[in-house]
């Protein structure tokens, strides 16, 4: 089976055997049906040549009406079928892709041209009849009466019979003729209308050359017009229509008198006001909503020299807890509350309140002097949300952050203003919230910064941007290099190297240190391997141990055993080559599901190093639980040893430590140590190993083997 055709020809075509069909039956004509189709083809395609036009003329529907007449459909059911039938079917068959509601508006207004076309036509023919009637009076004086008569019942019966509203006025603007359907939209009688003046009917929104329009055509210098216009109804209403005037010239040319055609249209414009409300407007709070707000202040940041503007931009604090427990139709309840307030807060000239989403709300204030505005309106706003708020028989505190950007017009774009009050605001909120902070540049580009180090974290593990540097862990005994810490770093496109202080909390956050710390022990596994290898025949030097931090995500993730496991089998490693080490602060009242898979690994022969010792306030007595064999000293217990004398508290302080390290059975570690003076009072105190720039700063792995050797060859 074929499938039909269905090109933009084939559309015209089937539109023309629609009408055809609907139109034949009053015709009087003597071509056959198909005859006739052939007929209108011509007609349907200028209509969908000017429906889909890039300029409306007007023009191509009255030469169809005036067709129409020509073509022997002067019967008014022809004219009204055909009006039918252009309104349902012709932006159907020959609108294509283009906007549907503009072409239903240029469909209107061809049915528009088409009757006016038509009843020019027809009264044009009857004039036509009539002096043919005056010519051949003395011949056919009752053929020609009876003639007349029919052409005019004709256009009686059209101008009756019509959907639309049409009126026929002198040029003074005395109203002569109107029609059932213009008496019904207006709501008088034929009586009352015909007392009115066209000139009578003015209304505030008239479009400002509406008048202009209107005085030329009854000048003569004017065809026609076509304008969206109100009137008043005589209860005060008001009713919209489409409306479309012609000139009607006597048969010398000269204007005698105008037509009105009218589309009530007030229904169609209440809907797309109702529309452009919720479309504009939130729908649980009635503020203006995001798309709203966003019109506003485009127009505020493009005001004149001089304007400034001040945005509030407010984040409720510890909303989505109340959602939580008491859901959310509470949560709603709420946020209507503090819309009417918020609302409350900005009545002045130039001051708007909108919802952008959840809990989120922004206030605006433009004129002269937001300096001293947007402060005065932020604190409106933090006093209304003192008052608690009742829901559902509970009295609620609510609080909120705002961020508060102001500045001059015309420097920014609604997009920066927006984001630079997003970061400001949470900046207050983390803060401690409850309060408001002014816009910062230089910490909205550090905010800035950090949000485009997130987002590119993902596809630089991807593109093999982290490498590992080495720093050496050396004994304080004997000086030899007994292994290193493996610290990441980010070589970054834009920002050059970057250490894990920069990165290290942002994949914390986003969750990527765990394919991260993964990637970081893999390499750092193998090069243990390949040190023990190089090493492996140097009989002073000890095996080095390659130390690896581990951070509190990695802790918690189920993972972590089999994957050491896994990645030490690989590279054909022993146990004791790998040292964890997990800062103090992670395991500071630990309980034994967190503690289960370390001491898996301690088991298995995995050193694990207690880092920053001394920083978490931790209970001493917690150490004999926990399954570590390395305590790593914070450095700020030995920053008063790089002078002389040192700190006689910070010496008592690690020589305890020490002590009960040893008698633990735990080596200590300690970091930071930067001069000889140091070292040497560390190892008197009986420290076991320390790293720090005092031996070396962190490099790669070719230096680290470079110390070793030239420690066993000392």
């Amino acid at each position: 089976m074929i499938a039909e055709p269905d090109g933009p020809e084939d559309r015209l075509r089937r539109f023309a055997t629609i009408w055809s069909r609907a139109v034949f039956p009053v015709t009087s004509t003597s071509s056959t049906r198909l005859e006739f189709e052939e007929q209108l083809l011509p007609l349907a395609r200028r209509l969908s040549e000017a429906l889909l036009a890039r300029a409306f003329d007007a023009d191509a529907g009255r030469a169809v009406g005036a067709a129409l007449v020509d073509a022997h459909c002067t019967d008014p059911e022809a004219l009204s079928r055909t009006l039918d039938c252009v309104d349902a079917y012709l932006v159907l068959y020959c609108g294509g892709d283009g906007d549907q509601e503009d072409l239903r508006a240029r469909s209107a207004r061809l049915q528009h041209a088409m009757a006016a076309g038509f009843a020019q036509a027809l009264r044009e023919r009857t004039l036509a009849e009539q002096e043919a009637i005056a010519q051949a009076a003395l011949r056919a004086q009752g053929v020609v009466a009876q003639a007349l008569h029919a052409t005019e019942a004709r256009f009686r019966a059209v101008f009756e019979g019509a959907a639309i509203g049409i009126g026929m006025a002198d040029l003074d603007g005395n109203i002569l003729q109107v029609n059932g359907a213009l008496l019904r939209m207006f709501g008088v009688s034929e009586q009352a209308m015909r007392t009115r003046n066209v000139r009578e009917w003015t209304h505030p929104d008239d479009a400002p050359q509406t008048w202009r329009l209107y005085d030329e055509l009854v000048r003569g210098e004017r065809e026609h017009y076509h304008v969206e216009k109100a009137f008043y109804r005589p209860d005060g209403t008001v009713l919209w229509t489409n409306l479309t005037v012609s000139l009607l010239r006597d048969a010398d040319g000269s204007p005698q008198y105008q037509l009105a055609l009218m589309e009530d249209t007030t229904e169609r414009r209440l809907l797309n006001l109702r529309l452009r409300y919720e479309a504009t407007h939130d729908a649980l709070t009635g503020l203006p909503n995001r798309t709203f707000f966003f019109e506003r202040l485009e127009k505020a940041l493009g005001a004149g020299k001089g304007q400034r503007f001040g945005l509030c931009y407010l984040d409720l604090d510890g909303f989505k807890t109340i959602n939580d427990s008491l859901g959310h139709a509470a949560g709603d309840r709420l946020l209507v509350e503090v819309a009417d307030r918020l609302q409350s807060c900005a009545t002045a000239p130039g001051e708007m309140v909108a919802r952008l989403g959840g809990d989120e709300f922004v206030a605006l204030t433009t004129g002269p002097d937001t300096q001293r505005e947007v402060d005065e309106l932020a604190a409106r706003i933090m006093n209304a949300l003192l008052a608690p708020i009742s829901v559902d028989g509970r009295e609620l505190t609510v609080r909120g952050s705002i961020g508060i950007v102001e500045g001059p017009a015309g420097e920014r774009s609604p997009a920066e203003v927006l984001r630079s009050a997003d970061i400001t605001m949470y900046r207050a909120k983390s803060a401690g919230g409850n309060r408001f902070e002014l816009a910062d540049p230089e910490a909205d580009a550090r905010a800035i910064t950090r949000h485009g180090l997130t987002t590119a974290l993902p596809t630089a593990l991807e593109r093999g941007e982290f490498f590992i540097e080495y720093q050496p862990l050396v004994h304080l005994g004997d000086g030899s290099v007994r292994g290193a810490e493996a610290l990441v770093r980010w070589l970054h496109p834009q920002h050059g190297v970057l250490g894990p202080d920069r990165f290290i909390p942002l994949a914390e956050h986003t969750g990527l240190i765990v394919p991260l710390g993964r990637w970081v022990l893999e390499q750092s596994v193998r090069q243990a391997r390949e040190w023990r290898e190089l090493h492996g025949g140097v009989e002073a030097v000890g095996p080095l141990r390659i130390n690896v931090n581990l951070s509190p995500c990695q802790l918690t993730h189920p993972g972590l055993v089999q994957d050491t496991v896994d990645i030490l089998e690989r590279a054909g490693v022993e146990p004791d080559a790998l040292c964890l080490e997990v800062t103090e602060s992670a395991l500071i009242g630990a309980d034994d599901d967190l503690l289960k898979p370390l001491r898996r690994l301690a088991e298995m022969g995995v050193d694990i190093a207690l880092d920053d010792f001394g920083t978490g306030y931790s209970n001493l007595a917690n150490l004999r639980r926990l399954p570590v064999s390395i305590l790593k000293l914070d450095r700020s217990f030995t920053q008063s040893m790089q002078q002389f004398p040192a700190d006689p508290v910070d010496l008592k302080i690690v020589e305890g430590i020490v002590s009960l390290a040893h008698s633990l059975d735990l080596a200590v570690t300690v970091e930071g140590v930067e001069t000889g003076a140091q070292a040497e009072q560390l190892r008197i105190l009986g420290c076991d190993t320390a790293q720090g720039w005092y031996y070396a700063r962190p490099g790669p792995p070719e230096r680290l083997h470079e110390l070793a050797l030239v420690d066993a060859a000392g």
